[in-house]
Order: structure tokens, then C-alpha cells, then sequence
């Protein structure tokens, strides 16, 4: 692999525009790091792209080499994707361009954006584009994963509001992907992942929205099982300016929270609002009323604020392990396995996620995209969040257990954004009967599976 990322810099180094960075060279250490830390991994050859053209050399050298190679936007897979051993890595940083039609409601995204980077250039036309909630997450992998975030039930998925991708595949070409120019791949991009090319553009919908409501508040232990009971039932019949999401974890110690719930197991409930703020005020007292009083907040906050909220909750460099599925229905029973796993939660970073989509979402027909499941509302993400590497495998084992005891209430299926790097086995599952058509798309466009460093589906004859 080290004589393959030689070969590689010795094709690429006379014509490549961006930076080629090697092991022990200035800036390696730091650009090598992704976010979770619990995947450490060394590359032989990081190619930090400043445009197109890099990145069709740096796939075509890869290609004839046969190196391992992996694709870093922002570095967030939770899977570890964005590096590898002693391979490639093409790096789209540099690339973060946006450029926004206001009259239009559309933009131009760059392969290498970051959330932030999207929404800071979207808001000053008073428009948002529906993706994730912490800013410094890569938008490509984001986006062809799916997408969900605050604004799912309002505008869909972040995949559903995209127009057309401009992609290298694997055999270096440049092609574009929309309704009438290689539908097929189009669709695959839709919810397939990162297993067709590196996508270099994204033209997607904007939507005109500057602020929200947002609304908090603390149920403590005791009433968990009630708060589950209502959210469940009311959310089959809310608007769709209303999301509401629950978080399972310890009450964080800090002076802001009741002092009778600090380091407590409680439900943390963040709701917002995106219509007009009246209209929404009886959807959320009657969620707030099923809140510790004293803990509750309601105000109007700038969307770009918003966005960058859970920045500090889920910092670079910390370790992250999950399990993801969904339930079609949230029945008594997962309910009484949630509020008991509550009470045995290893970290106060460490949260069960429970999120409800229809919506918007709902409303795109199953086969219009390849994106997993959009008929089971209920999506739960267990989710650990540690900082000690001698935490790991205690970590690893809780989420692993209370999985294990949900499982059979779900409906089979993953988000593969929510997937960590050892559930291969679970990406048929992620697709469900759109499978061989994925697999497919992926024999024409891939056949050699260059690009399987992902939730792979692999081609036909790999």
C-alpha cells in the first residue's frame, strides 16, 4: 500500500492544483483526524482537491493503481468512512463554494460544503436548505445518505430537494444525474450513499424561512412512560410546521437545568415551530405541559442559530457508537424496554434519539428514490458519545444490549447515516426491495467497486 500511495503521488504531484499531503509531512496529523474518534487510521496519501479537475486525476491514478481509497467531505461518517490504512484519500475541503438564485430559490452546492457553510450563504437570501443539526457536518454524505433534521417534515428529506448531481465516477468521467439526464443514477444518489462517484456539485430546492420557534423542556424519570404514550399518539395527527423530537439521557449537571433533575434520567423534548408563531402556540404548550414547569423555554431564534445548537454536543475527536431502526408503531412494550433502559444510560453524553418523520417526508412515493424507508414514522438512533478509549468496549456492549431487546418490535430497516462500520450485513436491509435495482445502478456505473468505502452494495460480478 505505501509503493501504491508513491505511485499515486508520482502521477498526481506535476499537474494537481490542490495539496498532496503525506505522513510526516506539516499539517498531516490534522489533516488526516476525522470526527469519531474512535476510528483511528492512517493514510498513505491525502489529496486535498481545489476543483474538478483534481478530483477526476486523483480518481483516475487511484483507479490504475488500484489503491484503497476513501472520500472525505467533512469527515463525519459515523462508520469511519472518510479515511483508510495506508490508502488514498480524496479530500473535498477546499471545495465549498455555494452559490445561491435567490429569485429562483435555488443553489449551487460544492462537493466539500459543510452545513455551515450552506445555511451561513442560504440565510442571506432569507432561505434554507433542509438538512442536518450540527454545522460542521459534511453535506455530501448527508445528503446521499438521505438527510434528516429539523426541517424533514417541513420540506422532506435533504435528498428529496435535490435537482441534479454533478459526480466523477469511477472511471474519472464527469457525469450529471437528474430527472432527464441519467435518471437511473438519479434516483440511486437519492438515499444510496456514496457508492456511485464522488459528487463534485449538488443543485437542490431552497425554501424561504428565517426563524423559528423553539421550545425545551425536562420530563423527569417518573413520567417518561406518559410523555412516550402522548408523543406517540399525537404526532400521527400534527402539522407539518410542528417536529418534535425526544431524547432518553442524564439531565446534564449544569446550573440551567432544575436542580431536583441534575445528572437525572430524564426525556429532553425539542420542539419547533416554522409557521406563524400563534398558530403554533397550542401544539406546543400541549407538549410543554408534559415537561417539568421549571425547565421549560419557548422563544423565536434565527434559523443559522438554530443549526449550530448541538455543535458542542457532538465535538471532533470524540468517541461514537450507534444502532439506528424503525417502528412503524412505538407499542407499550418498546415503550416500557425505553424508560427502563433510561435508568442504565453509561454517560451523560451518551442518548437514546427518538424522532418522528411523515410529513413532508411521507409524502414521495417509496420508489421515487432509493432512500430506505419512508412508511415507518418512528425512526430511533441509540447513540454513545464517550471521550476514554478504555470506555469502549462497555460503551459498545450497552448500545449492542438495548438494541438487541428493541429489535423485535422494529420494522426492518436502518437510515445508513445512523450506521456504524460494523453493519455490512445490515445495507440489504437498508434498501429493502429496492436492492437489485441499487445493485443495478451500481454494475453499470461502478463494476470494480472502486468506491467501497461506504454502506456498499456491491456490483454483480464483485
Amino acid at each position: 500500500m505505501i509503493e501504491a500511495s508513491a505511485e499515486v503521488y508520482s502521477s498526481l504531484h506535476r499537474r494537481f492544483k490542490g495539496d498532496l499531503v503525506r505522513p510526516g509531512d506539516t499539517g498531516f496529523e490534522d489533516a488526516h483526524a476525522i470526527w469519531n474518534g474512535m476510528v483511528a487510521r492512517k493514510p498513505g496519501l491525502i489529496a486535498r482537491c481545489a476543483d474538478v479537475s483534481d478530483v477526476q486525476s486523483a480518481v483516475r491514478a487511484a483507479s490504475e493503481t488500484g489503491i484503497l481509497t476513501a472520500i472525505r467531505c467533512g469527515g463525519h461518517s459515523l462508520a469511519g468512512f472518510s479515511t483508510c490504512d495506508g490508502g488514498l484519500v480524496i479530500d473535498l475541503s477546499r471545495m465549498r463554494q455555494v452559490t445561491v438564485d435567490p429569485e429562483a430559490r435555488r443553489a449551487r452546492i460544492a462537493g466539500g460544503c459543510l452545513l455551515g457553510s450552506i445555511d451561513s450563504a442560504t440565510q442571506k437570501a432569507g432561505l434554507v436548505f433542509p438538512s442536518g443539526v450540527v454545522s460542521h457536518t459534511g453535506a455530501s454524505g448527508l445528503i446521499l445518505g438521505g438527510g434528516t433534521g429539523w426541517l424533514t417534515r417541513r420540506f422532506g428529506l435533504s435528498c428529496d430537494n435535490v435537482e441534479g448531481f454533478t459526480l466523477v465516477t469511477a472511471d474519472s468521467s464527469l457525469v450529471r444525474a437528474n430527472s432527464k439526464e441519467n435518471p437511473d443514477l438519479f434516483w440511486a444518489l437519492r438515499g444510496g450513499g456514496g457508492n456511485f462517484g464522488v459528487v463534485t456539485e449538488f443543485e437542490v430546492k431552497l425554501h424561504p424561512l428565517t426563524s423559528v420557534v423553539l421550545a425545551e423542556g425536562l420530563t423527569p424519570q417518573p413520567d417518561i412512560r406518559g410523555l412516550l404514550e402522548c408523543w406517540r399518539d399525537f404526532m400521527a395527527e400534527a402539522p407539518l410546521d410542528f417536529k418534535w423530537n425526544i431524547d432518553l439521557r442524564l439531565a446534564s449537571p449544569l446550573n440551567k437545568v432544575p436542580l431536583a433533575l441534575r445528572g437525572r434520567p430524564v426525556a429532553a423534548s425539542s420542539l419547533i415551530w416554522t409557521g406563524d408563531p400563534e398558530a403554533g402556540r397550542p401544539y406546543l404548550q400541549r407538549a410543554l405541559s408534559l415537561c417539568s414547569r421549571d425547565s421549560v423555554s419557548s422563544k423565536i431564534v434565527p434559523f443559522i442559530n438554530l443549526q449550530t445548537m448541538a455543535d458542542s454536543d457532538f465535538p471532533h475527536g470524540r468517541r461514537y457508537y450507534t444502532k439506528s431502526g424503525y417502528f412503524s408503531y412505538l407499542d407499550d412494550g418498546s415503550i416500557n424496554r425505553l424508560v427502563e433502559a433510561v435508568a442504565t444510560i453509561p454517560t451523560s453524553e451518551t442518548q437514546i434519539e427518538l424522532a418522528y418523520l411523515g410529513g413532508a417526508a411521507a409524502r414521495i412515493g417509496a420508489d421515487e428514490t432509493a432512500f430506505g424507508d419512508r412508511s415507518s414514522p418512528f425512526i430511533l438512533n441509540l447513540l454513545a458519545n464517550w471521550s476514554e478509549p478504555s470506555a469502549d468496549d462497555g460503551n459498545v456492549a450497552w448500545i449492542r444490549g438495548i438494541f438487541d431487546k428493541l429489535r423485535p418490535a422494529m420494522k426492518p430497516g436502518v437510515y445508513i447515516n445512523f450506521m456504524s462500520g460494523d453493519e455490512q450485513y445490515r445495507v440489504p436491509e437498508a434498501y429493502h426491495q429496492r436492492w437489485d435495482r441499487m445493485v443495478a445502478v451500481k454494475s453499470h456505473y461502478d463494476p470494480n467497486n472502486f468506491f467501497r468505502l461506504n454502506q456498499n452494495v456491491p456490483p454483480w460480478k464483485a
